[in-house]
């Protein structure tokens, strides 16, 4: 195993730290679900007690790097410091509605060296509280879950690959292109699953649970650790253009070398 850094351990500590709250919030929806209110404003509560959680701990660990979070936004860093990426409730509907797949993804990315812009991504941390999971990933030192090497599964064939995806919802997405994608895909693979949760989704990939990932309408902090654990497991990320970039959120696709090139074949070939 990898010795864990002083990085990983923070974000991991800040992590769990925010994770315990959110496992005692989410025991609190099944009670809600029958209340007038419904539970949306105590899980909208939840989500920002989380991201409270996560700044002050990430914050008082990493002094002058700044933050680009869902609720909070663009938190400007001191110059030349890296930042923070931060999902404090990724799959909030699934959490909303008592389903326990959810979870909080924190990366961290370095500036560009010439000072323009961002560059990449040097860690990653998934973290799902109700199984205890810690997904991590270090830029050249692998990716990991808890003390367990992750390697992208080695199927080759679509006929044996599960592809995982997320569907557009309202006022989210493009469900016309989506159509046209999944019509393309859905006949040529083994099954494809939409879980809610697209930090989980890259984090499966990695682990090999899932074949493939694509959707598209995300958000970076969405997408920035997930994206680091499927390169450091072997996997390749692209837009639908096949372009690589250090995140991938408005576009994502994700596999294995074989089944990415074959996935992006039938995905480009779609949307012509």
């Amino acid at each position: 195993m990898a010795a864990i850094s002083g990085l990983i351990r923070v974000m991991e500590r800040a992590a769990r730290k925010a994770g315990g709250r959110l496992r005692r919030d989410f025991g609190e929806v099944e009670h809600l679900q029958v209340s007038r209110k419904g539970p949306a404003d105590f899980v909208s509560k939840a989500d920002m007690r989380a991201e409270r959680t996560l700044y002050d701990e990430l914050s008082a660990a990493r002094p002058g790097w700044g933050f680009v979070m869902e609720e909070a936004g663009v938190i400007e860093g001191d110059p030349g410091m890296p930042r923070w990426i931060v999902d404090p409730l990724d799959g909030t509907s699934n959490f909303l509605h008592g389903i326990p797949h959810f979870a909080i993804s924190i990366a961290a990315q370095e500036p560009r060296p010439d000072g323009k812009g961002w560059g990449e991504v040097v860690a990653g941390v998934i973290y799902q509280p109700v199984t205890d999971e810690t997904y991590w990933a270090e830029k050249s030192r692998g990716a990991w879950l808890h003390d367990a090497r992750l390697r992208v599964s080695a199927r080759s064939r679509l006929t044996d690959a599960l592809v995982a995806t997320g569907i557009p919802f309202f006022g989210h997405g493009d469900f016309a292109e989506w159509s046209r994608i999944f019509g393309a895909i859905g006949p040529e693979v083994a099954g494809i699953r939409r879980f809610g949760a697209a930090s989980l989704d890259l984090a499966y990939v990695a682990q090999g649970r899932f074949d493939g990932f694509w959707e598209s309408g995300l958000n970076e902090w969405d997408t920035a650790a997930g994206c680091l654990l499927v390169r450091e497991a072997g996997g390749f990320v692209s837009d639908f253009r096949g372009r690589s970039a250090p995140i991938h959120a408005d576009q994502v696709l994700a596999a294995n070398d074989v089944l990415h090139s074959k996935l992006h074949k039938l995905l480009a070939g779609s949307l012509r």
